[in-house]
């Protein structure tokens, strides 16, 4: 599980604190890792695993805390460097330089936090907070159905 963003910038921080909260209680095999977001270091950090979990924030227009979850293996991203990643060329160039070099972990899932803040020092802004919360709650649940299947 990847939880991505600026921990000094407000709501971009969404994806490390999901990380981080994972950390508590960890999945039982699941690797955790907090990443600024940049696309090379994502691209090291999902070559080889089998399944890949990326939270991240982004800006795609819908009310902050709205949870957006993108399956990369049934379909490409969206070109989230102009309108959902934070991190401009990130997630999705990473995902899909993977997909192009046939890298991509057979399962790749994007949640991505829509944040309302990203001021220099912020805290969470309490939408993204819950959406934290639920983003942990949704990721234990798909985790745990994944490992039964």
């Amino acid at each position: 599980m990847l939880g991505l963003g600026n921990p000094a910038r407000g709501d971009d921080a969404a994806g490390r604190f999901v990380a981080r909260r994972l950390r508590v209680e960890p999945p039982v095999g699941v690797e955790i890792v907090e990443s600024e977001g940049e696309a090379t270091a994502l691209l090291d950090e999902i070559d080889g695993a089998a399944a890949v979990y990326l939270v991240d924030a982004c800006v795609s227009g819908a009310p902050p805390g709205a949870i957006h979850r993108f399956d990369a293996t049934a379909a490409p991203l969206p070109d989230l460097g102009s309108g959902l990643s934070t991190h401009g060329f990130g997630v999705s160039v990473a995902i899909e330089l993977a997909r192009a070099l046939d890298r991509l972990p057979l399962r790749c899932v994007l949640y991505a936090i829509e944040g309302g803040s990203f001021d220099l020092g912020a805290p969470l802004s309490p939408p993204v907070a819950e959406a934290v919360a639920e983003v942990v709650r949704r990721l234990r649940a798909e985790i745990d159905l994944a490992r039964a299947e």
